[in-house]
Formats: C-alpha cells, sequence, structure tokens
C-alpha cells in the first residue's frame, strides 16, 4: 500500500524552511524579525512607515498565536510549528494568520500604492524570502487568476488561503514560497 505523504504538511515543511531564517531548525521570534527587516528592507520601506508598523504588528500577532497554539514555548521546532500554524489559520477568535498578515504584507509589496503586485514587486518578495527557486517567478502567472498581468488583493489574500487549506499541491496559493515537491 501507497501513502502519501500530507499536502498541507509539505507546505508548511516549505514555510518552516523560509522562516527559521538563521537555519537552526527552530522558528522563534527573531527569525520573524529578521524576515520584517528584509521585507522592509527589499521594499525601500523605513521603520517608521505605517506599512512598516503594520507589518510588525501583524507579525507579532502571528507570533503570539503561534506561542499559544504551542503551549507557550519561546521557539518552535519543525512539529510545533506545524501544528500551531495549523490551528493558527482556523482559529477566529482572535489574530486571524489567514486574513491578518497577508494584508499588512500586500500593503508592503504594492510599493506604487495601485492595490495590485506587479511582476517586479513580486520579484522583491521572492528576493526577500531568499526564494532561490528558479520556478518562483513563474508562480506569478499561476496567481494572476485572471492574467491581467497582477496580483490584486483578492488573488493575493486567496492564495494565503490556499496555502493554508488546500491539499492540491499545484493550487496557486501553494506557490507562494516556491515550488513543492512531495
Amino acid at each position: 500500500m501507497t501513502t502519501t505523504a500530507d499536502p498541507i504538511a509539505i507546505k508548511l515543511d516549505r514555510l518552516f524552511d523560509v522562516a527559521d531564517t538563521n537555519a537552526d531548525g527552530y522558528v522563534e521570534w527573531a527569525d520573524h524579525e529578521r524576515t520584517v527587516d528584509r521585507l522592509l528592507a527589499a521594499y525601500k520601506i523605513g521603520k517608521s512607515d505605517r506599512r512598516a508598523q503594520t507589518l510588525r504588528v501583524a507579525y507579532q500577532m502571528y507570533w503570539m498565536e503561534l506561542l499559544r497554539h504551542a503551549d507557550g514555548e519561546d521557539r518552535l521546532s519543525r512539529d510545533q510549528y506545524h501544528l500551531a500554524c495549523r490551528f493558527a489559520a482556523v482559529d477566529t477568535s482572535r489574530f486571524n494568520l489567514v486574513e491578518g498578515l497577508p494584508h499588512a504584507l500586500f500593503d508592503v509589496m504594492d510599493t506604487d500604492g495601485d492595490d495590485s503586485i506587479g511582476q517586479a514587486e513580486f520579484k522583491q518578495y521572492l528576493e526577500a524570502w531568499a526564494i532561490a527557486d528558479p520556478t518562483a517567478l513563474e508562480a506569478f502567472a499561476k496567481l494572476d487568476t485572471d492574467g491581467d498581468g497582477f496580483i490584486s488583493r483578492h488573488e493575493f489574500i486567496r492564495a494565503v488561503r490556499e496555502f493554508f487549506h488546500s491539499p492540491d499541491l499545484d493550487a496557486p496559493g501553494s506557490l507562494i514560497f516556491g515550488a513543492v515537491g512531495t
């Protein structure tokens, strides 16, 4: 009998790998701080900018939700991170990971304020996350579900929802952090 790996676990492995910015096998607040700093640097946004402050607060709330679902650990192993992300993605009692953080991230990525992300803006996102997958930029076309050459806020939020909820590894949202394989 052949068993198939859980597609959500595969995607969360990918997310863990990019979130563990110092590659020590744990995700901790310092990793999120480095991510925020890299995103702000990539998009040339000063720390006093409203978008920067909103992104940092969104990451802080996300981190607190992960800790809450991981029983208060100060750093999360891969397994703890998986479990905490799964709970945080469906728990709407406080901060909803799938809604709050992506809006703040979109605001940072949308450098020209046109409520859409162009290919150059998406490339900055990939560079900020240090995603070197050569097929990652191809994800842009898949995330642009209406084919207008831009990723709208709606398309981006939909993609994040797919990342956390869809078992389809080929769904556009599954490609946000580069291609995932089985």
